[in-house]
């Protein structure tokens, strides 16, 4: 039993002489497993937060969006300081009268209810409107050849707007309303926020970014700044007028931070990075 004891207090004393002996190389050791343990971790509690966040993205694989949109996004390139736009305030008139829809008036009533539904952070449940099934789904290339960022399978195909000027003072409140509704988003995301307000102006006759955040009561914050993807997005939709999506859209909303049934009775366009996206009835 003694030399049980004693053969013990040998290799305790053996290991204390390397670990002392080697102390530095010891500790690199330890800090790299423990470094890599965080590391796991980390991978694993992220994936389990992060499961089944992409049950209401456009495309998993992201096969809507068009392959040219980096491209597109970079000839929009813009600098975070330059100020573009006009402060002639008689030119934000332009194309900003009401306007007579592109898209008939639908016979069909409101879906709100779908075998889709939502739970929000608060664990109200709501169910999804749907867009309207086709028999055959249009050309995605077609939609992207003409500049819209996002295919869909039922377009409106005489959707159109006049050009929409901007002053200073609503570009700078665009892009930062951009940033604060949908900066998540990034380029696809802003242009999709940025279209929702143009036709907001053209066919409804807003006359300023602000009036339309007013009366559509948009929550998304004015006062954290923009990015670059914000400005290149307002540019695109508004200086060059082209659209995210060829198809009108007046509201959004993201049903995993608020319900909305008001929103889900809407008709149902398109969603994006969970933010869903509505044309009226």
């Amino acid at each position: 039993m003694k030399s049980i004891i004693s053969g013990d207090c040998v290799k305790k004393e053996k290991i204390k002489e390397f670990i002392i002996k080697h102390k530095k190389t010891v500790i690199a050791c330890s800090v790299v497993c423990i470094t890599l343990l965080i590391m796991v971790h980390m991978f694993l509690f992220n994936s389990m937060m992060n499961a089944g966040d992409n049950k209401d993205k456009v495309s998993n694989n992201g096969s809507n969006i068009n392959p040219r949109v980096e491209e597109i996004q970079k000839k929009g390139a813009v600098v975070l300081s330059e100020t573009v736009g006009t402060t002639d305030a008689q030119s934000t008139t332009e194309s900003r009268k009401k306007q007579k829809t592109t898209t008939a008036p639908s016979t069909t009533k409101p879906r709100t209810e779908s075998s889709q539904t939502a739970t929000t952070a608060s664990g109200v449940k709501i169910q999804y409107a749907t867009a309207e099934p086709v028999a055959n789904p249009a050309d995605y290339n077609e939609q992207w050849n003409q500049g819209y960022l996002v295919a869909i399978d039922n377009p409106d195909t005489s959707y159109s707007t006049g050009h929409v000027s901007l002053t200073d003072e609503d570009r700078d409140l665009l892009e930062r309303l951009c940033y604060g509704e949908f900066g998540s988003g990034g380029f696809v995301g802003a242009s999709l926020i940025a279209q929702s307000v143009k036709d907001a102006m053209y066919y409804v006759g807003f006359t300023s970014v602000a009036q339309v955040i007013r009366e559509y009561k948009y929550t998304g914050s004015t006062t954290s700044g923009k990015n670059q993807a914000c400005q290149q997005a307002v540019k695109y939709v508004f200086d060059e007028n082209h659209d995210a999506v060829q198809h009108r859209i007046m509201y959004m909303y993201n049903p995993y931070m608020v319900p909305s049934q008001f929103h889900e009775s809407q008709k149902f366009i398109l969603s994006y990075e969970n933010v869903r996206f509505f044309d009226k009835w």
